[in-house]
């Protein structure tokens, strides 16, 4: 096959210029500062409860009294106003179309250029395009963007800035491709022996004048062409291109091969080119129904989904492709197949990452329709906006393969009513019309209500969040037959925490609603949650409760867990405790360290490797002969616990039909241990009773050096773009290289070389250190350090320095 050519030497082509470096950004409009966008002018802190200081009922949360929410929206200083400028320069000979693409500024963004108003949106977590041809000049042109950013706007940390990229798309001509018009469908999926499939693609042309030919191609990964339809044989009707593709031997898309063929476009005037676009494609098809149940390409699965906030921890909201990466391939490492992009729009950098390392997505919108959550949230823009909001959702994104549904609201207020269900029937159709191929579903925490008003029953998806006691009552009332764990668990932990005596409701799944689940008995002065997995919210449950209806129930179709990670703000259940700034629902902690529960997850989901994993660790100085349980995270059914060469019993998972013995079914726990320092040793059998596996963990000596180990996306080198980021774990081990799980020591970080400092978190939900600053103490004996690669190569060296002990360590990343 033949390799596509570039019609770029035939004429002028269109440019897509990213606009990253030389903004200029003030608060005030007086100081001005040289900034690189993405850019989140918040995160530097420092963190202080008057930022956004709440006093609030929440009523998701089962509240009736308003009481003082210090760290809700993360203590950070992200209310008020923020100015960037930059200059843009348009070529001499330019006469064609120009505009800006904004994936997300936070927040009611004004763009100017030249001193006069192009565009504005309303909603900060939506992609817009601004149309700036009436008022550029050639030559420089000045671009400025005015957010604004006003209290009681978020329940969780909104972020500051431009914290998206922003592009300067210039056509040749005003006739052009439309970028967010172009949509594909397989239509077909023939498996067997030479896998068969076929796409239909649509390419629409803005300006469409007699003359105007397409020429379409799909392409392999490796860029060959394997079909094409010239332009003389495009049939074009209405101003949109299209035609259908047979493609032989298939490589479908999905989760464990995400194979992408790219389509590529060129627009021809009297057969002159003036346009070309490129885009990846999947092929692979989604249904759902009573039958099947969730089916990609035909194949029942259940969704193993998590709940995503859209900040990268001590980044902030300021999206980076690397932080990105290093998410999504952890989430796949546990098993997780699926993420939700709660509760507002996605990135386009995160999907086109989901697209390419195979991780499904539910793209959410709105976290409130009319009736507000918070004061000043989405509701002020709800009428007059929406509908624009959910068409740059859906168009922009639609390509998308990773993308299997459209979530139109999360935990929506009106879902009781019938004004509800008039307005869930016209998103839900709304979607629909932008794009058939796609079910649509939405998030409800209120059963009963979105029951008797019919909103459950209008979703193509009937999505439930918690309450999974409810679960059998619900389906009984839904025609679809199924339903999906819309979000799930919210179970609480720090990690490296362990509370004493370790207290469970163990006989009754149900037993926390039964007798009144009280979240304050969770709470304790340190602010922190234990992380023997046994802790929840009033609303909540374990991941052992939703396990059960994901195994037992086939119309049980999924869930998304909240949440994959920590993320800032809305720090239940210590909403009302100060300094606790970020949450503790995560999955992975806001370092993205693993806290026990992703080892939990990782035993029922990972099919492909196995787990073994102990808690708690085992340094206890202070715990000698004291009770210390002891669990096991393993998808191995049967193990036998050693504790300096004692046999603790061997015992194997429990599955009750009538759900007693909640934690019994998917963990191992010995919960008569007592604490002797040494050894703890675990052995775990097979089917056959057959040794299978060991796990060994030792109690830690003194502190005697620092490791270091260095996460890059490129196998443990930086890429010379002067964007790439390096995570590097830190801990101190004794003179034997054991893990030292209660240090706390402050550490101090220089680099130098080809890259820079960026940033530093010890996953501690109550720390006030600033992010930015290259000194941090270390929490449950970890934390990580984020530096950046130069734009120029070299070696990039990390100094890491405990002057407590004397210690220091040197890392060197390559960059090239």
């Amino acid at each position: 096959m033949a390799m596509l050519c570039s019609v770029a030497g035939q004429a002028q082509q269109r440019q897509e210029i990213l606009l990253q470096d030389d903004w200029q950004f003030s608060n005030d409009g007086q100081q001005w500062e040289t900034v690189s966008v993405p850019h989140d002018w918040a995160i530097s802190g420092p963190f202080d409860k008057k930022w956004d200081l709440q006093r609030v009922a929440i009523e998701q949360n089962g509240e009736t009294e308003a009481t003082e929410k210090s760290g809700r929206s993360g203590s950070l200083p992200w209310i008020g106003e923020g100015h960037y400028k930059r200059k843009i320069t348009i070529p001499s000979d330019f006469s064609g179309h120009a505009e800006l693409l904004f994936d997300g500024a936070m927040s009611e963004p004004t763009v100017t250029v030249n001193g006069k108003m192009a565009g504005y949106w309303a909603y900060g977590y939506n992609t817009f395009r601004v149309d700036i041809t009436p008022y550029i000049n050639k030559g420089e042109n000045l671009l400025t963007v005015d957010l604004k950013n006003v209290e009681e706007s978020s329940r969780w940390y909104p972020g500051a800035g431009i914290y998206r990229p922003v592009t300067l798309v210039l056509t040749p001509e005003q006739t052009r491709i439309d970028d967010w018009g172009i949509r594909t469908e397989t239509t077909k999926i023939h498996q067997g022996k030479n896998d068969a499939a076929t796409m239909k693609v649509e390419v629409p042309v803005i300006n469409y004048h007699p003359g105007i030919q397409v020429a379409l191609s799909l392409l392999d990964a490796d860029g060959t062409v394997l079909k094409e339809v010239a332009a003389t044989d495009t049939p074009i009707h209405d101003g949109k291109a299209g035609t259908t593709f047979a493609i032989g031997e298939a490589k479908l898309w999905s989760p464990e091969s995400p194979y992408l063929y790219k389509l590529h476009a060129t627009l021809y005037s009297d057969g002159r080119a003036i346009d070309e676009k490129t885009i990846n494609v999947g092929l692979r098809t989604i249904s759902v129904s009573q039958k099947g149940g969730f089916q990609l390409n035909g194949v029942t699965r259940k969704i193993k989904g998590v709940c995503l906030h859209h900040d990268l921890g001590p980044l902030g909201a300021a999206i980076n492709k690397a932080a990105l990466i290093r998410q999504i391939k952890t989430m796949k490492e546990m098993g997780c197949d699926a993420i939700r992009t709660s509760h507002n729009m996605p990135s386009q950098w995160q999907m086109d990452i989901c697209d390419s390392l195979g991780m499904m997505v539910m793209a959410e919108s709105f976290d409130m329709w009319v009736y507000p959550k918070c004061k000043n949230g989405y509701s002020r823009f709800f009428k007059e906006w929406a509908d624009r909001d959910i068409e740059n959702l859906v168009r922009a994104n639609r390509n998308h393969p990773c993308i299997v549904m459209w979530s139109i609201g999360n935990e929506i207020p009106e879902q009781g009513s019938a004004e509800g269900r008039r307005i869930s029937m016209h998103l839900q159709d709304l979607c629909h019309s932008l794009d058939p191929t796609r079910p649509v579903t939405q998030g409800l925490d209120r059963a009963e209500g979105a029951l008797s008003s019919g909103v459950a029953q209008t979703m193509d998806i009937p999505g439930f969040n918690y309450r999974v006691h409810k679960y059998e009552k619900n389906i009984s009332q839904l025609w679809q037959g199924f339903l999906l764990g819309s979000e799930t668990a919210s179970t609480v932990s720090s990690r490296g925490v362990y509370k004493f005596p370790v207290k469970t409701d163990d006989n009754s799944r149900f037993s926390s609603w039964a007798k009144g689940y009280d979240p304050n008995a969770i709470k304790t002065a340190d602010g922190q949650c234990s992380s023997y997995d046994v802790e929840y919210c009033s609303w909540s449950n374990l991941p052992d409760d939703d396990w059960r209806w994901q195994d037992d129930k086939p119309w049980v179709i999924g869930e998304f867990v909240w949440t994959g990670y920590d993320y800032l703000g809305e720090p239940s259940p210590y909403d009302e405790y100060w300094p606790s700034r970020s949450s503790y629902f995560g999955i992975c902690d806001l370092a993205g360290l693993p806290k026990d529960r992703y080892y939990l997850y990782r035993s029922h989901w990972q099919k492909e490797q196995h787990t073994i994993h102990l808690l708690p660790h085992w340094t206890w100085p202070d715990r000698k002969g004291e009770v210390t349980p002891v669990y096991c995270y393993t998808d191995y059914d049967e193990a036998e616990l050693f504790v300096n060469g004692k046999s603790q019993g061997r015992i194997k998972k429990i599955e009750d039909g009538n759900g007693n013995n909640r934690l019994d079914r998917y963990r191992l726990r010995w919960n008569g241990v007592k604490y002797e320092p040494g050894e703890v040793k675990v052995v775990v059998y097979d089917q056959d009773g057959n040794v299978a596996g060991t796990q060994t963990m030792r109690t830690a000596g003194k502190a005697a050096k620092i490791k270091a180990d260095v996460w890059t996306q490129s196998d443990g080198t930086l890429k010379a773009d002067g964007n790439d980021l390096a995570f590097i774990t830190v801990s101190l081990a004794d003179k034997k290289g054991t893990f030292v799980p209660d240090a706390t020591d402050q550490l101090s970080f220089e680099v130098s070389g080809a890259g820079t400092f960026k940033a530093v978190c010890n996953g501690d939900a109550t720390s006030l250190e600033v992010f930015t600053k290259p000194t941090m103490r270390l929490f449950s004996g970890q934390l990580v350090v984020i530096v950046q690669a130069a734009k120029q190569k070299g070696q990039l060296t990390l100094a890491i320095k405990d002057k407590q002990r004397g210690l220091t360590q040197k890392v060197t990343i390559p960059v090239k």
